[in-house]
Parts: C-alpha cells; sequence; structure tokens
C-alpha cells in the first residue's frame, strides 16, 4: 500500500457518512450504553480533551522556553576574564 491509497480509504472512512450511517451509528450507541451512560461518556471524553489540550500547551511552553534559551546570546566576557 502507498499513501495515496490509506490517505483515499481513510478519506473514504471518515468523511463519506450520509445521513442515515450517522442515524445508524447513534442508535447503535444508543443500544450500547444506553441513554443514562451517555452525559458520562461524554463528560469522560471532555476531561481527556482538556487534559490532552494542557498537556500539549505545557509541551510548547517547554519547547519555546528550549529555544529561547538556544537563542540567548554567548556571554564571551566570563571567558575573557579567566
Amino acid at each position: 500500500m502507498n499513501y495515496n491509497h490509506i490517505d483515499m480509504m481513510s478519506n473514504i472512512l471518515l468523511w463519506n457518512l450520509g445521513g442515515m450511517e450517522i442515524l445508524l451509528i447513534v442508535l447503535l450507541i444508543l443500544l450500547l450504553f444506553g441513554g443514562k451512560k451517555i452525559p458520562e461518556l461524554m463528560k469522560g471524553m471532555g476531561k481527556g480533551v482538556k487534559s490532552f489540550k494542557q498537556g500539549v500547551a505545557e509541551a510548547e511552553a517547554e519547547i519555546k522556553k528550549a529555544q529561547e534559551e538556544i537563542d540567548k546570546p554567548v556571554n564571551t566576557e566570563s571567558k575573557k576574564e579567566e
């Protein structure tokens, strides 16, 4: 398989859903989890997304801090005094 074939398959699987397919998926979820469990699942999913976003923000902050450390000018005066 090459990347073009994989990209094409993922586009078909993810974005080519019609109204009936979406309705079928929603009904299947309702049958599997019941109406009372869905809010709990969505709450847990929301917490997971929030935690993921926090982790990404922390990683970006660390990368930015490291980049600033790299970009700092080197102090050559202290080497001359030795």
